[in-house]
């Protein structure tokens, strides 16, 4: 089991918008999440998404996808949109689901289970890191994670890097997803 966790600073948490971009960044929480749950022609049963909403007008919400029973679902964005203002009006998705829940909390819970890696261009080189089984990954928006979020991740997790160089949050977790199949991959050859 994998698990990445995006904080969204300007994410609504309402469905009153008409499109994802002006809806807070709506559209990177789409981004990642399909970078985190689809295959070519499959979802990833053993990877839960998670964003953590902090945009107007009730913060926070805490959006959960979770890979073991999501269906009825494509990686296009007008589908994406759908299941967002849905679910965000308080109608259900399979396998999506909302919560009132900080970051924090949501982080407390997380690293009682799991080891915390915080993505950040300063952290030690992935490399380097052993990363551990059922590891949760946590990420900033386009905005980034600001300083007292990062600081309270950190008392859980250790900060990692995929390199100086800042990726978008998507494409972070497409690298993370590949490095860790690899890993798998290695691990089961005789």
């Amino acid at each position: 089991m994998r698990e990445f966790i995006l904080y969204s600073r300007l994410g609504r948490t309402d469905a009153k918008w008409t499109n994802l971009h002006d809806a807070g960044r709506l559209d990177i929480v789409y981004e990642c999440a399909v970078a985190s749950l689809f295959l070519s022609h499959a979802i990833r049963k053993d990877v839960v998404f998670h964003v953590v909403l902090n945009g107007p007008p009730s913060p926070p919400v805490h959006l959960k996808v979770d890979g073991a029973t999501l269906h009825d679902v494509r990686t296009d964005q007008q589908t994406w949109t759908n299941i967002l203002k849905n679910v965000l009006a308080g109608k259900t998705h399979p396998g999506v689901s909302t919560e009132k829940l900080s970051f924090e909390a949501l982080l407390k819970m997380k690293a009682e289970k799991s080891q915390i890696y915080v993505l950040e261009e300063g952290g030690k080189d992935i490399s380097e890191v052993n990363i551990g089984e059922n590891p949760v990954f946590v990420l900033g928006d386009h905005v980034g994670l600001p300083k007292k979020a990062e600081a309270y991740a950190l008392r859980y997790g250790e900060k990692i890097s995929l390199g100086r160089k800042p990726y978008l949050a998507a494409t972070c977790i497409s690298i993370l997803n590949y490095i860790l199949d690899r890993k798998e991959m290695s691990l089961s050859l005789p």
